[in-house]
């Protein structure tokens, strides 16, 4: 997401840090750069327009003037703004009510609502320990309750038994009576969508709002429909009221620029984001962390959180007694592989990287292949136990057996053993080392923050 604005920003704010003096004129024409940017990232035009305004006043002032570094204070004042466009800070989702609290799922169809109604629902059991109901007021795209049914059991989430023939008022009289019964903390409603807003749609969300009171009323929209999510965003919050946004496929959007609108035009926080098909890629919207990305500043404490999420703190202990001993398996790298790939792959990781942006050249030039950790993790799966403890033992026949059991080649095979070499030889000597002899190497530099 954002990749487009971001590569054209960074080509903006990469020209004034060469500049020992900013002058009204490099002011100006930079905002220019910046205002195409944002328009072709899909931003609305009184948004982009407002964006602008807001900077170029703190940037042709005192403070970037006589500022050490005026290139750099101008990308901290664009820094700020986008921050502020995007909500200034997270927004929790309100849940301050008498159980069952209701959140009633609104959009038009094909954003992904009862995917993200799923999705909603796994976050809320996961982080908040609630225990969620589901209920599908769709019943008129074919199959749509049967579809929610089917997202719930794949998070093992309950949802309302289906009544054929069932309208959306009555269904959600008798979701609020079983989540009482069977004292829910929430009740998520996925409520129908159109093609287009139409009339009926509104008048029938607005009778399900008015029974349900829900403490939320999320707004799903998919980044993918650019200005046009402007505009739905802006109706059903005129028609419906909404209290916050749920933005989905943004790993699919290069753009972005529906995100930083939405928020603007609506005056509603983006509250969650979809960042992959997997019903667990779901993250709450942190403003000053987009706004990081956007300007080629990394994510260093999203990285952090789903790091400390998806590694197991006693097996890295294991791992790194082993490492002290000299130790490392290709049962270990395949442990690696894995957590790699939980956490977004090398795509998702490298994205919340500092300047990785620059490097997006050279990086495509490389050919970096996602499907690469799979092959790996397949090849050490089709080897014995004694191969993966001793890869000394895999000689040519071998080597074609493994090959052949993991779809790969024999090259491919090579490739692996001989980076496992590398990295087994490197980790051996860091692993002999005294903490001051790691300090003395340099790394000790890099683990406390230089990298």
């Amino acid at each position: 997401m954002f990749e487009s604005l971001s590569e054209k920003l960074g080509g903006v704010f990469q020209r004034l840090r060469g500049k020992g003096l900013l002058t009204e004129d490099d002011v100006n024409a930079a905002m220019r750069e910046v205002r195409i940017a944002l328009l072709e990232a899909d931003v609305a035009l009184p948004v982009a327009k407002d964006f602008i305004q807001k900077v170029k006043e703190k940037a042709v002032g005192e403070e970037v003037i006589r500022s050490v570094s005026p290139g750099q204070m101008v990308v901290k004042i664009v820094q700020d703004a986008l921050t502020d466009m995007l909500g200034s800070e997270a927004q929790e989702i309100n849940l301050a009510t008498t159980p069952p609290a209701v959140i009633m799922m609104v959009g038009l169809q094909g954003s992904g609502k009862t995917t993200s109604s799923g999705k909603l629902g796994l976050w809320l059991k996961q982080k908040q320990h609630k225990k969620v109901l589901l209920a599908s007021l769709d019943i008129y795209r074919p199959a749509a309750q049967e579809q929610l049914a089917t997202v719930g059991k794949q998070v093992q989430i309950d949802t309302l038994p289906i009544v054929p023939s069932e309208k959306p008022v009555a269904i959600t009289k008798r979701a609020l009576e079983q989540a009482k019964l069977a004292a829910y903390d929430l009740l998520i409603l996925d409520t129908a969508g159109r093609l287009h807003i139409d009339e009926p749609l509104m008048q029938e969300l607005q009778e399900v709002r008015t029974l349900a009171k829900p403490v939320e009323t999320l707004l799903v929209a998919d980044s993918l429909t650019g200005q046009d999510a402007v505009t739905i965003a802006s109706q059903f919050h005129e028609k419906v009221g909404i209290s916050g946004i749920i933005l989905t496929r943004v790993d699919g959007d290069a753009r972005g620029g529906a995100a930083l609108s939405m928020r603007a035009v609506t005056g509603q926080p983006i509250k969650f984001i979809g960042v992959g098909e997997k019903l667990s890629e779901f993250e709450v919207f942190h403003p000053e962390r987009i706004a990081a990305r956007i300007l080629d500043m990394g994510d260093i404490v999203s990285l952090v959180e789903r790091a400390a999420e998806e590694v197991d703190k006693d097996e890295a202990a294991r791992l790194e007694k082993k490492l002290r001993k000299g130790q490392f398996s290709l049962d270990d790298l395949a442990k690696q592989l894995q957590t790699i790939k939980k956490m977004g792959g090398m795509g998702g990781i490298m994205n919340m990287i500092p300047g990785i942006g620059k490097m997006k050249q050279q990086l495509g030039d490389a050919q970096v292949d996602e499907r690469m950790l799979d092959r790996q993790i397949a090849i050490i799966r089709s080897m014995t136990a004694k191969e993966r403890t001793n890869p000394t033992l895999m000689n040519g026949s071998r080597k074609r057996r493994v090959a052949s059991g993991s779809g790969t080649s024999v090259q491919d095979v090579n490739r692996l053993l001989k980076q496992f070499k590398q990295m087994a030889g490197m980790l051996k000597k860091l692993g002999g080392m005294d903490k001051k002899a790691l300090m003395r190497s340099g790394l000790g530099n890099m683990l406390k923050g230089g990298m």
